[in-house]
């Protein structure tokens, strides 16, 4: 007689699902773009630069940063087949790999957006690894991601509270606001991110802020106020370069 183990859900069962959230808000997606293509400049004719999305869910950030990007060739990377499936009716180009190994050739692109991945990461190091060695020289990374010291958890933290973006499981929400799991691993201050890009290669250039959608609305006008002092936002955007 044998006996079967069950299967029990893993970090790649729960990034399939096609429950799991995979977009966020526009407000940091404009900001980011509204970055990125001050520093690349408008296209030259036949000349357009390569901007890759990876880790772009299912395309919608990518497509709401298209129009500021024109000219540009921006092209979507996950190795999510169910997100890919649904970025692709947003992008003309999609790519399916993972962040260990991207298929892609070293030095082939002008431009990274990472945008809300690098909290879902086992090992954010090799990421930054392989995005570095598909960059070209002086190549721009655009990275988003949650702010551990936003100002609402600083004081959530005073009280006993696990902070938003915080999760202690992929199966239920324990000791903190919110009624999504999202599937958070890591999380960074601004000095942390700061310290972390620049020892991967990197050369920060800038770090600013951008509101949390899902800040409960009477709350957002001093969401937004925040975004002046990056310290205390939401959402961090880190802009650097590749040494």
């Amino acid at each position: 007689m044998t006996t079967t183990t069950p299967h029990r859900p893993g970090l790649r069962d729960f990034y399939e699902n096609p429950a799991v959230p995979v977009a966020s808000g526009p407000s940091r997606t404009l900001r980011q773009a509204r970055i990125l293509a001050t520093a690349l400049g408008p296209a030259t004719a036949g000349h357009p630069r390569t901007v890759l999305d990876i880790g772009c869910g299912d395309g919608t950030a990518a497509a709401t940063a298209a129009p500021l990007l024109a000219g540009h060739r921006v092209v979507g990377v996950d190795w999510s087949q169910d997100a890919l499936a649904r970025a692709r009716t947003h992008l003309p180009y999609t790519v399916r790999g993972e962040l260990t190994a991207l298929p892609l050739r070293s030095a082939s692109a002008d431009a990274v957006l990472f945008s809300e991945v690098i909290e879902h990461l086992v090992d954010p190091d090799t990421a930054l690894d392989e995005i570095r060695r598909i960059l070209r020289p002086g190549g721009h990374l655009m990275l988003s991601t949650p702010n551990l010291a936003a100002w609402y958890n600083r004081a959530l933290l005073l009280a006993g509270v696990q902070p938003v973006f915080s999760e202690v499981s992929l199966r239920a929400i324990h000791g903190r606001p919110g009624k999504e799991v999202v599937g958070h691993l890591r999380l960074y201050t601004p000095r942390a991110l700061r310290e972390f890009v620049a020892a991967a290669g990197f050369t920060v250039v800038g770090l600013k802020g951008a509101p949390f959608h899902g800040v409960p609305r009477p709350l957002r006008p001093l969401d937004r106020l925040a975004c002046a002092r990056p310290r205390l936002a939401s959402i961090l955007l880190l802009h650097a370069r590749k040494r």
